[in-house]
């Protein structure tokens, strides 16, 4: 089937990224194979992760298939986009349909890409995953590769006023070496070991990264790094506030 919608859904965000002259370091890439099916598998730390994600796939011509909220998909504006791109509703009261269908675009040779973390990270380091990705590379026999982004939380996230004015903002993507998990092996022993790599990824973004927070924008960088965004502890509890409660 030809991708109608992907290709100049991929111009026009180009188009923005020149516009506000983000400054995009993928590192990786050819981590992510030239054909077959693969798991990107990224930290969440932003509304506007699966772009970037994708854009990290682009060196390697790959068009990424995200799994995403059936919320996304009945949006007037972003439904008939994600539908058109393929994307992979996922209805949380039903979710043996979304991870049957990935698994399914998997052995087409699709890669598929996964939020692990099911959420936004608010404390900007990778929560607790869910064993999604890791069951869907072993029912697939495909590739799992690690992910992290790192700068878009500057744009838009949890919590935040969006401003999708800015401009300048470095964009980290970096992609790590990945794991081939067999039937065999124990998956809470690879989705600690996914952990562990995305973390190290995003420890590494988070180090290398050429910009720091200006006094009144403390806001995105994580407190383990002097930043006034919430602890783990913290974002887990305010994850865990009546979803009312939580947009105030």
């Amino acid at each position: 089937m030809a991708d109608l919608v992907y290709p100049p859904v991929i111009a026009a965000a180009k188009g923005l990224f020149r516009a506000l002259d983000l400054r995009i370091h993928v590192e990786g890439a050819e981590h992510i194979p030239s054909s077959g099916g693969a798991v990107l598998a990224s930290n969440h730390i932003s509304y506007l992760d699966f772009i970037f994600c994708g854009y990290g796939a682009r060196p390697a011509k790959r068009l990424v298939r995200f799994m995403a909220k059936q919320e996304v998909f009945t949006h007037w504006l972003s439904g008939p986009l994600m539908r058109g791109m393929r994307h992979i509703p996922v209805d949380r009261a039903a979710g043996l349909d979304a991870y049957e269908a990935a698994v399914a675009a998997l052995r087409r040779g699709e890669v598929v890409g996964v939020f692990p973390e099911a959420t936004i990270s608010r404390s900007f380091t990778v929560k607790e995953l869910k064993s999604g990705a890791a069951r869907m590379a072993v029912a697939a026999d495909v590739p799992l590769i690690p992910m992290a982004v790192w700068g878009t939380q500057r744009l838009w996230t949890k919590g935040q006023p969006r401003d999708l004015t800015k401009r300048h903002v470095p964009v980290s993507i970096l992609i790590g070496e990945p794991l081939r998990p067999a039937s065999s092996d124990d998956q809470d022993v690879i989705n600690k070991e996914l952990h562990v790599r995305m973390q190290a990824l995003l420890d590494r973004a988070q180090a290398e990264y050429p910009d720091a927070p200006a006094t009144d924008e403390t806001w995105w960088q994580p407190a383990h790094l002097g930043g006034s965004a919430p602890t783990p502890e913290e974002a887990a509890a305010l994850d865990a506030r009546p979803r009312k409660q939580a947009k105030d």
